[in-house]
């Protein structure tokens, strides 16, 4: 991956497959940009038990440091109707609290996201977040989420999805157990 000229504070940041990274130091940029009990979150629950696409997710760094980090899930949507819709979940999107703020975490999820487009896996992504900003840059909102379920808290209006193939219907969100295609 090459860098990325642009981000507000004006430093070059290179985006590497996230497997670049020391897992450990991964975990300690999450820790600070999230908080210790971040596994609680109903995020985790969701992807429970799988690990992130590699060719979609990056570490961000400048100048040799990790400044943050984008992972993206396998997940699925299991309909009351039967139906079985794999699905991509975006997030966390992580920076370095001393470095939030700068662009670095917009410039992420755009690199994921067009990985995701290049892959061929774009068509149905979903993540929990703010949907001002993840309406506004990059076009995910909650109309069709309303009566999708997941296995923990969620406030109904953060719960976001963007693609032609996100499922509108009832049912759950949980791991996709089956390796993508």
């Amino acid at each position: 991956m090459g860098p990325v000229h642009g981000v507000k504070e004006h430093r070059v940041i290179e985006f590497v497959p996230i497997a670049a990274i020391a897992p450990a130091t991964v975990e300690q940029v999450l820790d600070r940009a999230f908080g210790v009990d971040r596994h609680l979150r109903t995020a985790y629950r969701i992807r429970a038990g799988m690990v992130p696409i590699p060719n979609l997710s990056f570490a961000g760094v400048a100048d040799g440091a990790l400044v943050g980090t984008i992972q993206c899930w396998p997940i699925r949507f299991e309909g009351d109707d039967g139906s079985d819709v794999p699905l991509v979940q975006l997030g966390p999107v992580a920076v370095e609290p001393a470095r939030q703020q700068g662009g670095i975490g917009r410039a992420l999820t755009a690199h994921a996201l067009a990985a995701a487009v290049a892959a061929g896996l774009a068509d149905a992504l979903t993540l929990i977040g703010d949907p001002e900003y993840y309406g506004r840059f990059f076009g995910f909102d909650a109309s069709r989420t309303a009566a999708w379920r997941v296995p923990g808290p969620v406030e109904r209006h953060r719960l976001l999805a963007r693609g032609t193939g996100v499922p509108g219907g009832a049912g759950m969100l949980g791991p996709r157990i089956a390796a993508l295609a």
